[in-house]
């Protein structure tokens, strides 16, 4: 009896929920669509790693600080590949050359050929394996020196063909290449650039030597991967390592898995939040439906419906809203998940969309995600169902006052937010761990406290503020400033959600941006050197160097690279990090803060820590600090000097000089990652610019730039972050959006009577049109000032927090805030389009007989 009352309630009130429906749907669809995509994604690089993978791989034995250190490639000998061919139980040992640090370019053009988007470009030899990655599917392989075989994803994005030009720059210089041959993957592209050379010419252009990087090993059958791998690590002795095909494809994995695995939670953070924001949709929506209800429940109650009956009927229409709504979201987040496949098929990541993988955790966390939200969303509104009497169906619509509870609200309300404020007051004092958890326990106690006194901000802003509205628009202003005021609960719910998305976007911003002011007041501070010449990520050659070197009015170069090393100080305890070695020059280019000791001793033979550091580990100047490069090679040196918090160029580095590490790695100076650059005294630094990006043209993976170049790049990539943080709340805006349009929609369904009334009394369409549409830019503006305020003081609090590491610039972006409170008048507009259409085309005598 009870479901058939409650189905035929939500059946006869479905228009009505069909906002609170979307808001469910969409947030379990981003739940679900992440998921799949996620499964799909890691099941395909799964496939792929196994069908690729050799039984055995055996590399040159290395420990962690050897294989991080930058531009020194690890080799075997070719005799390794021969010793394993003759193993027993081994069908083919192949011998593979593969480095990740060649640049393909387009002569004709000086355009890079690869990707953009982070995947490497692997340049290796050809060989003919059991489980090749690809095949040629158009021309041949390699057959001499000056031929190269392409993937044709690449070949097709880059616009090249068989027969095409191509250079490959490499340490030991530039070599031009013909494509011979097209290479299609077997299974899926990863994203990266493959290509491929023969054998003599990978290992004289990529190794510099007669070796390779590795050996594969494939079975014959008669012994298993194991036992293959026991038997070639005797055979070679020390010296050597050897991975089996299963953890070959854990190792991959586990590189491929921590950006998927980063870009799913990202992305189930929005959804949970803009799922959190539908709580405040629902709500409302149950809370008018029980308030239009009034003489229905009364009535029910009247006949023998008692309170727990009522309030099990609002709590089943919300079960049945969450099961409809989270059916469909899963159904649509498989859509979803499709679209981020072909998203991802456009930037080069050819996953296949007709073999989703939808595993029993997407029903049961879409499920999880929806019937929670809306049960939620009805306990409240149901409860307040249940204290309808059967007197109420004698009265109106009208909604009984709770002026007991309304205060016993705001007295929490305030304080909370109270609580909220002292926390953020005291961790903007307070830097560090303690100051982020104050932070933590502010942020989280404002947004509680600042939602539960929205009706009281309600009532005293808009009663405030709103009295410019009958002074702009007449009785139209009027009307819409004693609508919005009129429930103050509804009003506050409704702007509550645009208030949540809008904070965090306002609080990304002023970080972000306190961020770049920072970063570049500290390069004004700090950075002498005129212009900075950076690589992809990897070292830079002895021919770039020189290029640089020869422009003219190049006063002279500093250059810098990145050393990993393990620090044994000299309580005996071990701090990993890396160096950043650099030469004599760098003291010209960088005022390094000292607090003691001097610039000069660090490059010439000593090593600098930072305050905090110093002042942790109780080391001065002078003190000896031992560092270990790897596979035994170590060296002593002395504190040369303290260097001052503070400043994000400097601070938690260990700078030292490069021929010092030299010395201690019993081998040639590290290759430069970065050059810095001074020009001439009296030059014109424009024109030298100029000059050095010429000198450097027929490099194009080389970034270029002068002091001020350098900081508008710094400050794309925050702009690109903020975008990507923007792009997911914009779901959590849409709710909110969502939020305004059902509101309104519904408080024109409750107000038909009046509606009509006011209509026979001389209210024009357009005058009504006015209202409805001044009632939502009213909403959405006091959601976007409480948001506005919000995330200003978390932002501001934030950077106070992060100021010991190297945010000392606090800047507003004002433009952002500009955008945000006019962008609400626009969502204000738009979301009153619909029901300003409905009220304005009611019949004016059907809605005052409307019972």
């Amino acid at each position: 009896m009870l479901l058939r009352t409650s189905l035929r309630s939500f059946l006869a009130h479905k228009w009505r929920l069909v906002l609170s429906l979307l808001a469910v749907v969409l947030s379990v669809a981003f739940v679900a669509g992440t998921l799949v995509f996620y499964n799909t994604a890691t099941t395909t690089f799964d496939r792929l790693f196994a069908a690729t993978a050799s039984d055995v791989s055996v590399q040159k034995a290395q420990d962690e600080l050897a294989a991080n250190t930058p531009g020194r490639t690890p080799t075997v000998p070719v005799a390794t590949r021969e010793k394993l061919a003759a193993e027993p139980g081994v069908k083919a040992a192949l011998g593979q050359v593969m480095v990740a640090t060649a640049t393909l370019v387009d002569p004709a053009t000086n355009k890079l050929v690869g990707p953009t988007t982070g995947a490497p470009t692997l340049t290796g030899n050809w060989t003919d394996t059991p489980r090749n990655s690809v095949d040629v599917t158009s021309g041949h392989v390699p057959q001499g020196a000056d031929q190269l075989v392409l993937d044709a994803d690449t070949a097709k994005k880059s616009g090249l063909g068989l027969g095409s030009r191509i250079r490959v720059i490499t340490e030991s210089g530039n070599h031009d290449f013909t494509v011979s041959g097209i290479a299609t993957f077997r299974t899926t592209n990863p994203g990266a650039a493959l290509a491929f050379l023969d054998t003599p010419t990978a290992q004289r252009i990529l190794l510099g030597a007669e070796a390779y990087t590795s050996v594969e090993v494939f079975g014959d059958g008669s012994r298993s991967n194991d036992q293959l791998k026991a038997a070639a690590l005797a055979d070679l002795g020390s010296g050597f390592e050897a991975k089996t095909s299963a953890e070959q494809q854990k190792e991959n994995a586990a590189g491929v898995g921590s950006f998927l695995s980063f870009m799913k939670w990202a992305m189930l953070g929005f959804a949970f939040l803009s799922a959190a924001v539908g709580i405040f949709l629902i709500v409302n929506t149950f809370s008018m439906l029980v308030t239009q209800r009034t003489r229905e429940i009364g009535l029910l109650r009247a006949v023998g419906g008692s309170r727990s009956q009522v309030n099990r009927s609002v709590l089943t229409e919300g079960l049945i809203l969450g099961l409809l709504g989270s059916t469909l979201g899963i159904g649509a987040g498989l859509g979803l998940a499709v679209a981020m496949i072909r998203l991802m098929q456009a930037v080069g990541m050819n996953l296949d969309a007709s073999s989703l993988q939808v595993t029993w955790a997407v029903p049961v966390v879409g499920y999880a995600v929806g019937l929670p939200v809306t049960l939620l969303a009805a306990f409240f509104p149901a409860r307040r169902a249940a204290r309808i009497t059967p007197m109420a169906a004698l009265l109106d619509h009208a909604a009984p006052a709770e002026p007991r509870a309304n205060r016993i609200r705001a007295a929490i309300g305030l304080l909370v937010t109270g609580a909220g404020a002292a926390a953020l007051v005291a961790a903007a004092g307070s830097p560090g761990s303690t100051g982020g958890l104050l932070l933590g326990a502010g942020l989280l106690a404002t947004l509680t406290g600042s939602v539960v006194l929205g009706p009281l901000l309600v009532s005293v802003l808009v009663r405030l503020f709103g009295g410019l509205l009958p002074a702009l628009f007449g009785p139209a202003g009027r009307l819409a400033q004693r609508n919005v005021v009129r429930n103050p609960r509804r009003t506050g719910s409704t702007a509550a959600a645009l208030m949540i998305g809008l904070a965090v976007v306002i609080g990304a911003s002023v970080v972000t941006s306190s961020m770049v002011g920072s970063m570049s007041d500290q390069i004004d501070r700090s950075v002498g050197a005129d212009y900075v010449v950076e690589g992809p990520g990897g070292p830079l050659t002895p021919a770039m160097v020189d290029a640089a070197r020869r422009t003219p009015g190049i006063d002279h170069l500093s250059t810098q690279t990145r050393v990993p090393g393990e620090l044994v100080l000299p309580g005996g305890a071990t701090v990993r990090g890396r160096l950043i070695a650099a030469d004599a020059d760098f003291a010209r280019d960088f005022r390094l803060p000292v607090a003691s000791g001097t610039a000069d001793a660090v490059f010439g033979g000593g090593i600098s820590v930072g305050q905090d550091f110093a002042d942790e580990q109780h080391l001065k100047v002078g003190d000896p600090i031992t560092v270990n490069y790897g596979e035994g090679r170590t060296q002593t040196l002395p504190v040369a000097a303290v260097l001052k918090t503070g400043n994000q160029l400097f601070d938690h580095r260990f700078f030292t000089g490069v021929s010092t590490v030299a010395k201690g790695m019993n081998g040639p100076a590290p290759a430069p990652e970065v050059l810095f650059g001074t020009a001439k005294a009296g030059a014109d630094k424009a024109a030298v610019l100029a000059d050095l990006q010429k000198s450097l043209a027929e490099y194009p993976q080389l970034m270029v730039k002068d002091q001020a170049g350098y900081k508008e790049m710094v400050k794309s990539q925050f702009d690109q972050l903020l975008a990507m943080v923007y792009g997911l709340l914009g779901l959590t805006i849409v709710v909110a959006v969502l939020g305004v349009v059902n509101t309104l929609a519904l408080s024109v369904v409750e107000r038909t009577r009046e509606i009509g009334l006011l209509r026979a009394i001389g209210l024009s369409r357009r005058q009504l049109r006015r209202t409805v549409r001044l009632e939502s830019v009213v909403i959405a503006l006091f959601g976007a000032v409480l948001g506005t305020a919000l995330g200003l003081s978390w932002g501001v609090t934030a950077r106070s927090v992060l100021s010991e590491q190297g945010l000392t610039v606090l800047t507003v972006p004002t433009g952002t805030v500009l955008t945000v409170l006019v962008g609400s008048v626009l969502v204000g507009l738009v979301a009153a389009l619909v029901p300003a259409f409905r009220a304005a085309r009611m019949n004016v005598l059907a809605a005052i007989a409307t019972d």
